[in-house]
């Protein structure tokens, strides 16, 4: 895909991943309006020359208003990449059902409703592009985020089946499958973590080479393993 003069939104571009994907697609020449919660970091974000919308993507209001912000404009780009994790659900404690109705709103419904709701819009553009930025975890779960991993496998069962319905259109639907990113959201956890830098490097090359699966860093050899056994694959991951 040309980015250049192209209108891209990216959703949670106020910081980690989506930040850094919107400042390299900026540089790539597309014109780009970030979405997130922090009037501050848009604020910064509106500072580097970003359009921005204020949104929280959890409500309904939160996706009208990033509906309304884009409303008339040639959106060619639709990155739904806000994300929130569920780390203090409690699989037995029935007080934590609203961080798992957060992560579901967030993660799922949010992404489904934006792109239900632009795609008469990317429609219309000659060239067009929805990705979905799922994880390695919506290949094969883990045992300590069970919520957020199902948040992701339900996003890539919707994202292939909408490839597979829009096949004939102009828009391209497109996965990106993160691994471990350093970001405010794994800050708790420990091990390697991959920059979200490097990591959307990977998304944007992605983009720009017209790939419809974006295997993201050791993402990569998760899918092989996946590919040669699955059992394996999830018994390898279920303890990460």
């Amino acid at each position: 895909m040309d980015l250049r003069d192209k209108l891209a939104l990216v959703t949670g571009g106020g910081d980690g991943i989506g930040r850094e994907i919107a400042l390299q697609l900026q540089a790539a020449g597309a014109n780009v309006i970030v979405t997130g919660r922090s009037a501050e970091k848009l604020q910064a974000m509106a500072g580097l020359g970003f359009g921005t919308i204020a949104g929280d993507l959890s409500t309904g209001a939160g996706v009208d208003a990033v509906v309304n912000g884009v409303a008339g404009k040639p959106l060619a780009l639709l990155v739904n990449n806000a994300g929130v994790g569920a780390m203090d659900y409690a699989v037995d404690d029935a007080t934590t059902l609203a961080i798992a109705e957060t992560c579901l709103h967030t993660n799922l419904d949010a992404p489904i409703a934006l792109c239900t709701r632009l795609l008469p819009t990317l429609k219309a553009q000659g060239e067009a592009a929805i990705v979905n930025v799922t994880s390695g975890l919506a290949i094969a779960p883990c045992g300590s985020g069970a919520v957020y991993c199902a948040t992701k496998a339900g996003l890539r069962a919707y994202t292939q089946a909408l490839r597979y319905v829009l096949k004939d259109s102009n828009v391209r639907i497109i996965e990106a499958l993160p691994p471990v990113v350093a970001t405010n959201m794994t800050a708790r956890r420990d091990g390697k973590k991959m920059t979200a830098h490097d990591c959307a490097a990977e998304i944007v090359r992605g983009i720009r080479a017209g790939k419809t699966e974006i295997n993201v860093g050791m993402v990569k050899i998760l899918q092989l393993v996946h590919s040669i056994s699955p059992a394996l694959a999830r018994q390898i991951m279920i303890k990460f």
